[in-house]
């Protein structure tokens, strides 16, 4: 017999959940505005304005122009009155970010920090968070920590299952967190960045996501929401077989996407150093040239299948993606050879993350779970 009133308690927040999420794509809006957007009736807005007035989530920003009768008040978002930290874990280094409510990177770092099994590692890793947010003045803002990490997660089992990265497996999630003294999440590194680019765009549709950094995975988002298959492992892209016999893989198999678009691929060329790959390659190194062809040849048949499979936008993104918009014009124009049904490429987007997008999207989860939850 509690049902009805339980139900009536989800529509109000979920209806207080739209509210915010609709205010924080503006810089300010007035309730009328609000109540048209959101289909909501005029008290139901004006309640749930009242309520997140009370939360210091938004505030008065002053009023419209009047068009004869009273002024309408205007509310903008107060975007860093909670604040998300993100924390990217790889084999050799760390990176964290502090986000705001709309997704908004307010400080990054990344240091080198090989991984180890051992309790120094994690310790330390506890260290890092701490004094991140000391230096940020985030403590008593903070929502919590999201952790990213290379491989197939099972939060809610509480296990990074499997990691070739980190050459690890059946590891508790836990042990990565039992030095942070805040409420941690868990997801692969690819899946958040995916998340991280469709993070407030409520009609983000269908869309696949390629992360090319110094590993290649992906994330497949159905209506923004993550599909992760059977066994969490949909949108390992990186293990997809490209040339057959090919290069070998830190897999161990031959011929995977990995061995041919990763970051690493190109660093590898300017002594680890993908930045100077890019710096040289813009000041006409005719050798890197011919490395920069080949592999955007590589990456036009890993992009294109992945559009023939899902028949939807594929975005890319990682380390290498974020030089695409400067580097990529050739990229289109393969593609729009490679198209079976006509000579289109503009199903390709480039990331808007263009640093620590894994970091970002793992933070997210807590900003995310947060609003869900008012």
């Amino acid at each position: 017999m509690t049902a009805g009133p339980a139900s009536n308690m989800d529509v109000k927040r979920r209806n207080r959940s739209n509210t915010l999420r609709c205010i924080l794509t503006c810089d300010h809006i007035s309730q009328m505005e609000l109540s048209q957007r959101l289909s909501l009736s005029w008290p139901t807005v004006l309640q749930n304005v009242k309520e997140l007035s009370e939360l210091g989530l938004i505030q008065e920003a002053g009023s419209y122009e009047s068009t004869g009768g009273r002024k309408a008040k205007a509310y903008a978002p107060v975007r860093d009155a909670k604040l998300a930290l993100g924390l990217d874990i790889t084999r050799n280094h760390v990176s964290l970010v502090l986000v705001d409510l709309c997704g908004q990177v307010l400080r990054w770092k990344r240091k080198s920090y090989p991984f180890s099994l051992d309790d120094k590692y994690t310790c330390g890793l506890g260290e890092l968070v701490e004094q991140f947010i000391a230096d940020n003045s985030a403590q008593d803002r903070l929502l919590g920590v999201g952790i990213s990490l290379p491989g197939v997660v099972a939060e809610q089992k509480g296990v990074l299952d499997d990691s070739h990265i980190l050459g690890v497996q059946d590891v508790p999630t836990a042990f990565f967190s039992r030095y942070i003294p805040y409420p941690c999440r868990f997801l692969n590194d690819a899946n958040a960045a995916g998340l991280a680019e469709v993070y407030g765009t409520p009609d983000a549709g269908d869309l696949v996501y390629l992360s090319l950094s110094n590993s290649v995975g992906g994330a497949i988002l159905n209506g923004g929401a993550l599909y992760t298959g059977a066994h969490l492992r949909a949108g390992e892209f990186g293990h997809n077989t490209l040339v057959p016999g090919g290069r070998r893989c830190y897999c161990g198999k031959e011929g995977c996407l990995d061995a041919y678009c990763s970051a690493r691929v190109l660093a590898d060329c300017t002594e680890g150093k993908l930045a100077d790959f890019f710096d040289r390659l813009r000041a006409g190194d005719p050798q890197l040239k011919q490395v920069w062809q080949e592999y955007l040849q590589y990456l036009a048949v890993a992009v294109n299948n992945l559009h023939m499979s899902f028949d939807c936008d594929v975005i890319v993104g990682g380390y290498v993606g974020a030089y695409l918009e400067e580097f990529g014009g050739p990229l289109r124009t393969l593609l729009e050879e490679r198209n079976t049904f006509r000579r289109d490429a503009s199903y390709l987007r480039f990331c808007r993350y263009k640093l620590e997008a894994a970091a970002v999207g793992a933070a997210l989860m807590q900003v995310d779970q947060f609003i869900q939850n008012i």
